[in-house]
């Protein structure tokens, strides 16, 4: 098999703020080079409706701390979004504001701001206010360098609640001088700058993160194994084998949220966290285990009536829970996270014969309703549901009875051995349009070059393959984008043109073609009318 490769995206925001204008999905003639080129955190479109630049800049003078670690904080904690304070863990203090300030941290914090409780919890300057000020007090007590933003670290970790060593470092690093030194922006919904954290190589004088290689997690591979001591058997017979997915939200980040489950001391547990990004996941307890994640008995009545034979059991009993680093009240998830959640939904379906609905892949709120909302009102259930069912090979795959498969933009999603992608530095990778397959896709500027993205499609023997392939719609997008086909010879069997400005976010069946035993050619050219981009999704052969 050739080698294949990803290529190398890399964009800082320095290029300039003028790079958070209007995303590429809404441009219409014009390449998206500019906004697309952007690293997957600056993508993600950060949404506030407050112009908090000022705020951090007075709040970081007034009580001597400095302004771009108040940013860092809030966009680790809540992505600059005013969270509404819900409870998730017995024992752990509801979060408020921007900064996610709990329980007595709170109350101190507006005392020695000169603000309100309530001012600190409900309004942007004042929770703003109320963290500086107790960050403040607490540097000044240690006698920390205020010039010195890598010496804030631990005030940093103080602010977090996090006890454990791992977690914490993970949190500071990883989180919040992570973003320092990544930069970020967070625009109004009109589209004006509302936060920016510009690049700066700030280290954290902290205990770094372990480098010790992590286990895997018993059931997903794709996870990390951090074993809670918070489990106990499940009870034998009907009522006590997988038959539904709990989906829950942290109130809090992912560090915060692993580090609090697997604490004797909280009495909770949930078998997987998902992390902000989806880049990380931590597998707690054994999906053949009990977690403690759901604290009602199950009544069908408020599931459609679903698995009536369950009512009055625990849920922990019958369920597999999945937390979220993020809140019940902001306004979006992250396409990462969302991604990375319906991959391991799909596994966990899969090994327990757990039916793909929204009665056996159900929210905490739904079935806790009297204490519990999450994942709130903005979780994406029907996009969320989709992918499960495409990464489970319904509704969007081929089943495997088929014999068809897929090949991904992302080649982490491949069966290497069947099928696999190429490109070179010219092809940007991006999350930005809604409606893409697996985890992104690609795209290319349209230019009379011999520069495709090459989809590398195994046969074992000569035949006739069809291709569908999938890709993200748009008005910038080529209406005669180039599809050909190449054979394991290197001989052109085929040369198709596709409109990408509709039909996107679902399969098109492109043409079929004559395939030879080895690996064949699926490329999308560039060779397109200037002035527009090419998208490199994934293709499916059948």
């Amino acid at each position: 098999m050739r080698p294949f490769r990803q290529p190398l995206v890399a964009a800082t925001l320095a290029l300039s703020l003028a790079a958070c204008g209007p995303q590429e999905s809404k441009e219409t003639a014009a390449p998206a080079a500019v906004e697309d080129a952007r690293t997957p955190a600056q993508i993600e479109a950060q949404r506030t409706p407050y112009e908090l630049d000022a705020a951090f800049a007075r709040a970081g003078q007034d009580f001597g701390v400095p302004a771009d670690l108040l940013k860092a904080i809030a966009h680790a904690e809540t992505r600059f979004e005013m969270i509404q304070g819900h409870e998730e863990f017995a024992g752990m203090p509801a979060a408020s504001g921007l900064m996610a300030l709990r329980g007595e941290n709170l109350v101190e914090g507006a005392r020695l701001a000169g603000v309100s409780v309530e001012a600190a919890r409900t309004e942007p300057e004042a929770n703003i206010r109320a963290a500086a000020a107790l960050l403040g007090s607490w540097a000044q007590a240690e006698g920390i360098a205020r010039e010195d933003v890598g010496a804030w670290a631990p005030v940093v970790v103080r602010l977090s609640g996090i006890s454990n060593p791992e977690a914490q470092a993970q949190y500071v690093h990883r989180n919040v001088y992570g973003v320092m030194r990544e930069g970020v922006v967070a625009q109004t919904p009109a589209g004006d700058v509302a936060v920016s954290l510009m690049p700066s190589q700030v280290q954290a004088k902290f205990a770094s993160p372990s480098v010790h290689a992590m286990a895997a997690g018993p059931d997903y591979a794709a996870s990390i194994w951090r074993a809670s001591p918070n489990y106990n058997a499940r009870p034998s017979g009907s009522g006590g084998g997988v038959q539904m997915v709990v989906i829950h939200t942290c109130e809090g980040t992912y560090s915060s949220c692993w580090s609090w489950l697997t604490n004797t001391a909280s009495g909770v547990s949930a078998h997987y966290v998902v992390n902000e990004s989806g880049s990380e996941i931590s597998q707690l307890v054994r999906e053949s285990s009990r977690g403690w994640h759901v604290g009602a008995t199950y009544d069908p009545s408020l599931n459609g009536g679903a698995e009536s034979g369950l009512k009055g059991t625990s849920v922990n009993n019958f369920s597999v829970g999945i937390e979220h680093g993020g809140s019940a009240s902001q306004s979006s998830f992250p396409s990462g996270q969302i991604e990375a959640s319906a991959k391991l939904t799909c596994d966990i379906t899969k090994d327990n014969g757990v039916p793909i609905d929204s009665y056996h892949i159900v929210a905490h709120g739904k079935l806790q309703p009297a204490s519990r909302t999450d994942p709130g009102a903005n979780w994406p259930w029907s996009s969320y549901l989709s992918k499960v069912k495409g990464y489970c090979g319904g509704g969007t795959t081929p089943p495997p009875s088929s014999g068809g498969f897929i090949v991904d933009s992302n080649n982490s999603n491949n069966n290497t051995a069947q099928g696999y992608i190429e490109v070179s530095a010219n092809w940007v990778s991006a999350t930005s349009t809604p409606g893409y397959y697996g985890s992104g896709y690609f795209f290319a500027n349209t230019a009379p070059v011999s520069d495709a993205a090459t989809f590398y499609v195994y046969a074992a023997s000569a035949g006739t393959k069809t291709i569908d392939a999938w890709w993200t719609a748009g008005t910038n997008r080529s209406a005669a984008a180039p599809f050909v086909f190449f054979n394991a010879s290197g001989t052109k069997v085929g040369d198709f043109k596709v409109n990408q400005q509709a039909n996107g976010g679902t399969w098109n069946t492109v043409g079929s073609f004559p395939v030879t035993a080895g690996w064949n050619k699926v490329q999308v050219s560039r060779w397109a009318a200037d002035g527009y981009v090419v998208i490199a999704d994934a293709i499916r052969v059948r």
